[in-house]
């Protein structure tokens, strides 16, 4: 079995000559996309659809930093702020219209805890799913094999140690589920501020949409 085989089936593996290439290729694509005319909006979405592996118009605002990139999966909506970082050595697929705060961070990757297993230089990639319609917060830092369940929210800054359930809102270090996401939180688009009138006929058409879907 090859390195990268070990690697795909979530193994423990040893980076090999031929996956140190592999990340080698990417960081050269990764220069050039993060030192692109930051107002060439069609260049970036096009560069970076040459970098990850499946992806349907993305809006990545440089710099963003990968291992790979061919590990990738984004859905159509797809927006991350600047300074994303994920370590796509485990697959990372990510749904339909899933928004990344600045600085998010997805890590897949891993090393044993133990000092005499840590020296053998073998490490991990565990994949991480976040599904459709989440919002990640800023500065949030997503842990190997986590899965975000649809729609929900991640408050900035949050630690995310285990699964969140579907439309929920968690935060914290470690990130926990504070309450589910309702119906009643249409109306609001910040804490106890409402949407004004104009605004709110379009919002509640859009939940109109939404239940219908």
């Amino acid at each position: 079995m090859t390195q990268d085989e070990r690697r795909a089936g979530g193994m423990a593996y040893k980076v090999s000559p031929g996956l140190m290439d592999e990340m080698h290729k990417c960081r050269l694509k990764l220069r050039a996309f993060n030192t692109m005319d930051p107002t060439d909006e069609e260049g970036l979405t096009s560069a970076i659809a040459g970098i990850f592996g499946k992806s349907d118009h993305p809006v990545v605002v440089p710099p963003f930093y990968c291992d790979y990139g061919s590990h990738i999966e984004v859905g159509k909506g797809f927006y991350a702020n600047y300074g994303c970082t994920i370590t796509d050595v485990g697959k990372v697929t990510i749904g339909e219209n899933v928004l990344l705060g600045p600085h998010v961070s997805i890590f897949t990757a891993g090393h044993p805890v133990h000092p005499a297993s840590r020296s053998t230089l073998y490490e991990y990639g565990i994949p991480v799913t976040i599904e459709d319609g989440c919002w990640i917060g800023g500065c949030s830092v997503i842990l190997p094999g986590i899965t975000i369940g649809k729609y929900s929210v991640i408050g900035a800054g949050s630690v995310v140690t285990k699964n969140i359930p579907p439309m929920s809102i968690a935060a914290g270090n470690p990130c926990r589920v504070i309450r589910k996401i309702t119906d009643e939180d249409v109306r609001v688009y910040f804490r106890n501020r409402e949407f004004d009138p104009e605004a709110m006929e379009e919002v509640l058409a859009a939940a109109e949409r939404f239940h219908k879907d």
